[in-house]
């Protein structure tokens, strides 16, 4: 145990050395540092003193709270201030795990924004993007580190506290919280994606630059120099952006697009950057890590096994090594690392918040489909990649919703293999609602299509495997009036939940749906029997059903007061 009266790390940006602020250029977005002092103010930050080993316990202990039956809203970030390796040998940087999107809500501090504006954030920044500024001096290139400052125990990349990510799978330690910085060798338009680098010596690393579905930016920029000759390509791994930098990792743009153009839309003012100390490329001036160096176009070296996003591990495949040119960082860092593996984690998240509003713009600008309210990701094991259910209006024509579900299952190449569409009663997140609108609301033989000749995408069988996959859409919405939900109204569950509480009975968790509401099949007398009923009145509902006794018909003739 760590002693309790030994100093914290300090997370009060107003505390930070002269140096920083003298270097700092004016900004009005938060860097990580205030981003942390952010969540500690909200109470969204566990801060963890004791003596933590980061190969075999960090990422178990924050892991605990997605598997450990805890609701999303009591997630939050962990911050580790006394941290070993497996030898006891101890670090001088803290760590934090979770503080981008542990939860939406922290994931909303990073926006600045309440959960429900996300997408127009997103929305108005990718039409209105503004560009970088570019400064001579940072915070990140407080310490630069080159040449022997690289090489030997406890030097270069040995000197940084990064976790292992899955203990008793994963073989290396490995960077998560990545923007990966690299650029077009013809159009010198630079990309930044999240991927995922194995470290292998003090300068030298593997990435993994994901080649699914055509491939990421990073990796297209990494054929081009193939193409041209070039044995090399200059890259910078930024660990710890601030946060509107670090949402664009994950995010999905249209090739050519500078994520630092849409970082600065979302801030509302340029994003400062910097120059890299020995590569050419520009790098956020506040960040608190950047690693530059080289990746090999040539060579390849074997990386992995490594828990993947996709809930399995990676097991080992050649991937491109990286000799590291420099490490530069500010002079109190903090080493940022998602949880990601088995979903739900940080990183599932992440994409959940980034990908959804892509869905439903695709859905209702590109395609123009009307009534379509929502489009959600399935989160837990699945990993957003596998069942998709898209949430419409009640009414809405069937040619529509089967539009509605092709679009989907093939905006993105590995997401959708399962495209439910129900009704917006339906909670998304619900699994037992949406088994009850399958069972109550489709017939298989006329609301279930199959279509063949979809890759795998990501997931534990790859697509360069060649094995293909097919794809499976449900129409689960009401296709006529249904009567209502078995469940007392709102107003009577609310009452019961108030007397409940009076009596400090076991705490409530509703689970929607916790009332009973109309589905369209029900009068307007009906509902006026049922006040009565709950008023004690039963016996007048008995003397109107004995003004309407008839003769001539067989048990279970239905009746409607209407006469139809």
């Amino acid at each position: 145990m760590s002693d309790p009266k030994a100093p914290m790390f300090e997370i009060d940006v107003s505390k930070l050395p002269a140096s920083s602020a003298a270097q700092a250029p004016a900004h009005g977005y938060r860097d990580l540092h205030a981003h942390i002092a952010e969540l500690d103010r909200r109470g969204l930050l566990q801060r963890i003193t004791r003596t933590i080993d980061k190969d075999s316990e960090l990422h178990p202990l924050v892991r605990w709270q997605f598997v450990g039956g805890m609701a999303e809203k009591d997630r939050k970030a962990f911050i580790f201030e006394n941290i070993v390796d497996s030898s006891g040998r101890k670090y001088d940087m803290p760590v934090v795990v979770g503080a981008i999107a542990a939860n939406r809500e922290i994931y909303s501090v990073g926006m600045d924004a309440p959960v429900e504006d996300i997408q127009k954030k997103w929305d108005h920044a990718i039409a209105n993007p503004i560009k970088p500024r570019v400064v001579e001096n940072a915070p990140c290139h407080e310490v630069v580190l080159t040449r022997q400052g690289l090489q030997g125990p406890g030097r270069g990349l040995d000197a940084l506290p990064i976790p292992v990510s899955t203990p008793g799978f994963d073989s290396a330690p490995t960077l998560t919280a990545t923007n990966v910085i690299t650029k077009d060798p013809e159009t010198g338009v630079q990309n930044m994606g999240t991927y995922r680098a194995a470290l292998k010596a003090c300068d030298r690393l593997v990435v993994r630059m994901a080649t699914r579905v055509g491939g990421a930016g990073g990796y297209q920029h990494y054929l081009k120099h193939q193409k041209r000759g070039d044995k090399e390509m200059p890259v910078a791994i930024v660990v710890g952006c601030p946060p509107y930098v670090a949402f664009l990792g994950p995010q999905k743009l249209p090739i050519g697009v500078d994520e630092f153009d849409v970082a600065g839309g979302l801030a509302g003012e340029p994003i400062n950057v910097v120059r890299a100390k020995t590569v050419d490329l520009i790098v956020p001036a506040e960040a608190e890590i950047v690693i530059e160096g080289f990746v090999d176009t040539e060579h390849v070296e074997p990386e992995a096994p490594f828990g993947e996003s996709h809930g399995h591990v990676a097991l080992e495949e050649f991937n491109m090594p990286m000799r590291v040119t420099a490490i530069t960082h500010r002079k109190k860092a903090v080493i940022p690392s998602y949880i990601s593996q088995v979903a739900p984690s940080e990183s599932s998240v992440i994409k959940r918040v980034a990908y959804e509003p892509l869905f439903l713009a695709h859905l209702r600008d590109q395609l123009s489909i009307k009534g379509v309210k929502r489009v959600a990701l399935h989160e837990p094991l699945t990993g957003l990649l596998r069942v998709t259910t898209i949430v419409v209006e009640k009414g809405m024509p069937k040619t529509e919703v089967w539009r509605a579900l092709y679009g989907a299952a093939f905006f993105k190449g590995d997401c959708g293999k399962i495209c439910i569409a129900v009704n917006d009663d339906i909670d998304p997140d619900n699994a037992d609602a949406i088994f009850w609108a399958m069972a109550y609301r489709s017939n298989p033989v006329e609301d279930v299509q199959t279509v063949a000749h979809r890759g795998q995408g990501h997931g534990p069988k790859r697509e360069h495997g060649g094995e293909e996959d097919s794809t499976l859409l449900i129409d689960a919405t009401m296709k006529s009036d249904m009567p209502p939900l078995a469940l007392p109204k709102k107003e009577y569950m609310e009452r019961a939940k108030t007397i409940w509480e009076e009596l400090q009975l076991p705490a409530l968790r509703p689970q929607p749906p916790w009332f009973g509401y109309s589905l369209g099949d029900w009068h307007r007398e009906w509902d006026e029997a049922a006040a009565r009923a709950a008023k004690g009145q039963w016996m007048e509902n008995g003397r109107i059903s004995l003004s309407r006794q008839r003769t001539g018909l067989v048990p279970e003739t239905k009746f409607r007061p209407d006469g139809d």
